[in-house]
Order: structure tokens, then sequence, then C-alpha cells
């Protein structure tokens, strides 16, 4: 009986025959008392004011997101072994959708996943060895008011946009001859409110506003070191009306309106606390403090619309709080914090719990 199995096994597939064989087999099942051993979290950081940051959880691959297994699932990975589940190679840009999902590019693969924590779904999406507009170096990510997403290509020169199934809808930048308009897109956001797409230009030393068409309709900055100029800007955020700009060489951050007006800087060289080295990924929280990624030293440090550092997580390593080389950075509507911890392969989520009824802000004086 267990020989013919096996041979149908051949022809149904190996889990299907699993499934049979369990009828026939003694299964040894872990004692309900026995858990796997668990990875200790980062213990809370405690701020002024009742405010407080926590660790909430870890994307690394499909598996993280597909919930509880029931009795019989487990009963089949114990005969047939688990499922294989691709690990992210290279994340970069992060974002999640209205609906929750976590979007993710991943260029050390080519494509971008598709994270849907509660419905347990995910999804791969690439456009590769197309005749035209293949997707080569997905880079940074945004997604508009319809949960269409948009991804800068860096190599291709291009944005691409997918629809919020992942279907491909279409592409910015792509010239008669098949190169991209843009040199190096790098950073990409929108504007909820005007509609309006912001590119970084890394290697024009500015940035794009296109309309939802993809038709430029102004530029913002030049090369140089001055206020409203750029030494290779990198991501970019649009939020509350303030567009903030990771003026990457320069080793600041600068803060513009919506329209490109100069408003401040922050930051500087260097590496005491404060200080920028290699700034990556940028966010804004319901309190319009400033998240700021800085990839040397595997950190996120978060300022006030003033410039005043208010607090910095992380370090390098790779335990559950610590970065290598961590890139991109997105704060939901529910200030969670996705951070891209690229060469851990993995997203971590953090939530901010803000100011309670009554208290100061933080830096502010009694």
């Amino acid at each position: 009986m267990v020989q013919f199995l096996l041979a149908r096994s051949r022809k149904s597939g190996v889990r299907h025959a699993a499934c049979a064989l369990l009828l026939l087999l003694p299964i040894a099942l872990p004692a309900k008392d026995q858990k796997p051993r668990e990875v200790p979290a980062p213990p809370d950081l405690l701020l002024e004011g009742g405010r407080k940051l926590t660790f909430e959880r870890v994307i690394s691959s499909e598996r993280d997101i597909r919930g509880e297994k029931g009795f019989w699932k487990k009963l089949v990975d114990a005969v047939a072994g688990e499922a294989e589940y691709q690990p992210m190679k290279r994340p970069y840009g992060v974002a999640v959708d209205s609906q929750g999902r976590v979007i993710v590019t991943d260029p050390g693969l080519g494509g971008i996943h598709i994270f849907d924590p509660i419905q347990h779904k995910y999804k791969f999406v690439e456009r590769r060895d197309k005749a035209k507009d293949s997707m080569l170096e997905p880079q940074c990510i945004a997604i508009d008011a319809s949960n269409n997403i948009y991804v800068t290509d860096s190599k291709a020169g291009k944005v691409f946009i997918f629809e919020s199934s992942g279907k491909y809808k279409g592409v910015f930048g792509s010239l008669k001859g098949g190169e991209g308009f843009f040199k190096r897109p790098t950073g990409i956001a929108i504007d909820r409110e005007t509609h309006e797409i912001y590119v970084t230009d890394t290697l024009r030393d500015r940035i794009y506003v296109l309309d939802a068409r993809g038709q430029v309709l102004r530029t913002i900055g030049k090369h140089g070191g001055q206020n409203g100029e750029f030494n290779y800007p990198t991501e970019l955020m649009v939020k509350n009306g303030v567009l903030a700009v990771v003026d990457a060489m320069n080793f600041r951050v600068q803060t513009f309106d919506p329209k490109g007006t100069f408003q401040s800087t922050i930051g500087s060289l260097g590496d005491s606390s404060g200080a920028l080295f290699r700034p990556k990924g940028i966010g804004l929280d319901s309190e319009n403090h400033i998240y700021l990624v800085d990839g040397m030293w595997g950190s996120v440090q978060v300022f006030d619309r003033e410039g005043q550092l208010l607090y910095t997580f992380g370090e390098r390593g790779t335990a559950l709080g610590q970065f290598q080389l961590p890139t991109g950075l997105f704060i939901d509507q529910n200030d969670r914090v996705y951070v891209a911890d690229s060469y851990n392969h993995r997203i971590q989520v953090f939530q901010y719990h803000g100011v309670k009824d009554g208290a100061p802000s933080p830096g502010s004086r009694p």
C-alpha cells in the first residue's frame, strides 16, 4: 500500500502523497508546551511626555505574513517538510498602501515584494527580459490614492507604474530609443492633495515635478552647496505641506514648501550625535518629527522641524532593533515606522506612541 502511494506521488506531487501517508504512519508532533526558541525583542524606548517607541515585528519573507498554521497544515509539513519561501535579497525602498499591504523594492532580485499581513497573501512582481521597458534595478517607491505603485529604476532611468494588483500599467521617462529620460532617478513621492509626483534625479542634482501623465511641470534645485542647491539628492518625501529632500553629499536634509520654496536645513557632516554621514530614507510622523536613516551608523535619528535632535534608535548589528546598511523608511497613518534593513534582508517595524493629552512637545520649554 505504501509503495502504491509513493508511486502515485510521482504523478500528483509529494505533498499530496504525504497527506495520504498521514493516514498510515504515526506522526510525532511537538508537545503543546514545547515552543520554538524566541529571539528577544529590543526594550521599549521611553521618551519625553509619555511617548515611546516599541518594536513590533520583522518581515523577511512570505513566511512572516502567513499567520498561524492549522492542525492539518502542521501534519503535512511534518511529513513533506515546510514550503520554501524566497527571502528578500537586498530590500531598499518600502511603502504601505491604504489596505495595509507592505510593498518593498528589491534591487537584488530586480522586482518588488507585496506583503499582505491582513489577508496573509504575498506576491512578487518583476518585469524582466522585455523587448521594451524592462525593470532592471528598482529603487524607491510611492503609492498614490488609488494604491497604484510607482517605482524608480535607477539603472533604466525610468519610473514604472503598477496597479494595486501588481499588473504593469505604464512607465514615465521612456524615450523613443528605449533609453530613460532620467540619469539616475532615486527618490519618489506623491502629493496627495495636488497629485503631483516628485522624482529626484541624483546625477542631475535636481527634482522633477510631474503631473499624473508624467509630464514635467517644473524642476527644483541645481548643483551646489547653498540653500536650495543639491549635491547628489536621493530620497525625499511630501507630507503635511512639507517637501523634505535628502541632500546626500551635502550631508543634510533640506525642507521646502511643495512649490519648491526653501525653508530650512537639518544636519551636517560628522560622527557626533545629530550629525549625518550616509543619510538615506526619510519620513514624517503625526507630530511632524522627521525620521532620517543613516546607513553608515545603522541608526535612525529623529529631529523636530527646527532641526533639533530628539532621539536615536538602532545601531549596527544583526539582532532585532539593529541594522546593517539600512536604506528606506516609511511611516504610515498609524505611526508605524517601517525600516528597510538592507543587508539583514528584512523590514523591521516599530510603533511610535505619540503625545499624551496635555503633554508638551519634545524639546519645548515648560
